[in-house]
């Protein structure tokens, strides 16, 4: 043990004033890096809608509508098929071509069904990317025959009401003649045309061709699943 006397010197402390005032100034250069930071992580994502919204090829055209300013998916209560409770916000994460119908399905419902499973299926590799979604606005019972056909699709009871405060159609038609495309954020961001009939192959491969468009344009940011 060592007989020498333990070592009291007292280190001198900083001023009160030197951390006063360096404190304004590092929070300052913090508030500037976390800017940084949220810019770096939300540049992809900014670079993907300027590259599709601006840089385009001269001549090109939309085949759907572009909404601006976009529409976020709305705090709305809604039933799955199975009468779980969820939230719309809940489907966030993924593309989503939706349609609009009552439970009962009529013809043109049924065409838009056909179309949305044709078209997530011709995307080939990209098709994990977007859920295909029917909003039903009523509480009719979904048809036993056409559930089957359902198993790859997202079916959501919705309020009729409440769905108007967030989607909207095209001057003169109604909610079940668009299909509408929700980017993977929750934004509605287009709106494809009124499904004519008997030309369910011209407007598929129309459509197709936006959605290609967007599955390219946020490639590096979206990847499947939420």
């Amino acid at each position: 043990m060592s007989d020498k006397p333990l070592d009291l010197t007292v280190h001198s402390l900083p001023a009160p004033g030197n951390g006063a005032e360096q404190d304004p100034t590092r929070t300052h250069r913090g508030r500037w890096q976390m800017m940084g930071v949220l810019l770096l992580c939300a540049a992809p994502v900014i670079a993907s809608y300027f590259t599709y919204y601006v840089i385009r090829p001269e001549g090109r055209r939309n085949f759907g509508d572009l909404i601006d300013p976009q529409r976020p998916l709305p705090e709305m209560g809604s039933l799955a098929l199975d009468g779980k409770p969820l939230t719309l916000r809940a489907l966030k994460g993924q593309w989503l071509l939706i349609s609009v119908a009552t439970g009962d399905c009529n013809v043109a419902c049924l065409n838009h069904l056909y179309l949305q499973r044709q078209l997530r299926e011709s995307l080939g590799k990209d098709k994990d990317r977007l859920d295909w979604v029917w909003l039903v606005t009523d509480a009719q019972p979904i048809v036993t025959a056409l559930q089957p056909a359902l198993a790859q699709a997202t079916v959501v009871r919705v309020d009729a009401a409440a769905l108007a405060t967030w989607l909207a159609p095209a001057t003169g038609k109604t909610l079940p003649d668009h299909l509408y495309v929700v980017d993977p954020l929750g934004n509605w961001m287009m709106r494809l045309p009124a499904t004519p009939v008997g030309d369910s192959v011209g407007f598929a491969a129309k459509a197709k061709a936006d959605l290609q468009r967007l599955m390219r344009a946020s490639a590096f940011w979206d990847t499947a699943g939420r």
